[in-house]
């Protein structure tokens, strides 16, 4: 098994006394298989991924579906009816791939919740894969993304929206990503994880942080919808899995959001992360 090097986080002495910065702390692990008869993946491959994973942890028969899949909201944060999972999958590379037999692939798994180790109850469940062997566990060590590090003044910066994104809005769901819906969501998103699976909530004026964001201008803004579907083994309902991909490009003071925006690279934002919606990734220009 290999491991990467830790980003190792220090505590910082202010005025109050000691403090540990605003982070947002995560894991990632890549599982890696060699196919035993040829197969094709299907649109979304983390949908089929995501399935069997669910499914294997079900058949255990114990709590373990409940943690990872259907995480309690008794100590979540407040008015949150859908909480979070603590992880997102990484996959999209695989999506209608067709894989010959004795072909290898990996898909990549980012998991938030470092209370407890996953890597061994994971690995079991992805085992049982019927249609491949897995050969290796590559998991990196646990590292941080500090929120509130000073750094340079960045006054452009552009984002790719990977993976098909859905961002909430007090009229449903947003028809662009304009940056103070994409920050905000953004910004809760790391807040809840954090609150759920880590240090606790973001210890920031969320409004004041809404209201400077909301000033940035997208000064471009190329996307496209695109749909899919996932069907639940269990339930047999059906639901979307669609939403926007494309690229946008903002300008403005956005030196205290890029480190939101890094974090999102790994978080992913919107809905339905956990199936492998809303990846992001993204550029900035320092000036």
């Amino acid at each position: 098994m290999t491991k990467f090097s830790c980003l190792i986080i220090t505590p910082r002495r202010k005025a109050a006394g000691l403090e540990w910065s605003v982070r947002l702390r995560l894991q990632v692990l890549r599982f890696s298989f060699v196919a035993k008869r040829p197969f094709t993946f299907p649109l979304p491959a983390s949908n089929k991924l995501r399935g069997l994973i669910g499914k294997n942890l079900w058949d255990r028969g114990d709590d373990t579906y409940g943690r990872f899949f259907m995480p309690s909201q008794a100590n979540g944060p407040s008015g949150l009816s859908d909480p979070p999972r603590p992880f997102v999958l990484r996959a999209a590379h695989l999506d209608g791939l067709h894989v010959p037999e004795g072909g290898a692939f990996h898909f990549d798994l980012h998991l938030f919740d470092l209370r407890r180790s996953w890597t061994d109850v994971l690995a079991e469940a992805l085992k049982l894969m019927v249609v491949a062997t897995l050969e290796e566990v590559t998991v990196r060590e646990p590292f941080a993304i500090e929120l509130d590090r000073p750094q340079e003044e960045v006054r452009k910066a552009s984002a790719r929206f990977l993976t098909p994104m859905e961002l909430k809005t007090r009229g449903g769901l947003a028809e662009k990503p304009e940056f103070g819906i994409l920050a905000a969501r953004v910004r809760d998103r790391i807040s809840t994880l954090s609150q759920l699976y880590g240090d606790g909530p973001l210890p920031i004026d969320f409004a004041a942080f809404g209201e400077r964001a909301a000033r940035i201008e997208m000064t471009r803004c190329e996307i496209q919808r695109v749909e899919a579907e996932r069907r639940s083994g269990r339930t047999g309902q059906t639901h979307s899995l669609g939403g926007f991909v494309g690229e946008a490009d903002y300008a403005g003071d956005l030196t205290e959001f890029m480190p939101y925006l890094v974090g999102a690279q790994w978080t992913g934002v919107g809905r339905q992360t956990s199936w492998g919606k809303g990846a992001i990734a993204l550029q900035g220009s320092l000036l």
